[in-house]
């Protein structure tokens, strides 16, 4: 018996998916512009094929004074429901580009209080070790 208590439905429905988390081992760096977002070598990649791996930075690595929570959200059957921030500095094309899951699934608490941000709305850089 399943002893979790907030499991996944995805997973459930669907056991072979497979979606990792590992340590990045450098540094991510978030622009909008020249303005410095997000900076952290704490960051987590998460990879769910088929889509593009992900940079998850903590939040405490993430200048939030540049940032505005939306109220946009999106579910994932996997991961749970996502809010939204926009940031600032990058106007309207940075509306809604940054996410993140506050309430992951349990089988998703290590992106718990990280943030990710959409590369088509801001750079995101990773400079590995």
């Amino acid at each position: 018996m399943d002893k979790r208590a907030n499991p996944a439905p995805g997973f459930q429905r669907n056991p072979d998916k497979v979606i990792t988390i590992e340590p990045y081992r450098g540094a991510v760096t978030v622009r909008a512009g020249d303005v410095v977002v997000a900076r952290s070598t704490r960051a987590r990649l998460l990879s769910e094929p088929p889509y593009p791996t992900v940079f998850y930075i903590p939040f405490d690595d993430i200048d939030f004074t540049k940032l505005a929570r939306t109220d946009h959200s999106t579910h994932c059957p996997y991961k749970g429901d996502a809010s939204y921030w926009s940031v600032l500095p990058a106007g309207e094309s940075g509306k809604d580009a940054m996410w993140a899951y506050e309430q992951p699934f349990d089988e998703m608490t290590e992106i718990r209080d990280h943030g990710a941000f959409y590369t088509s709305k801001v750079t995101v850089e990773g400079v590995a070790d």
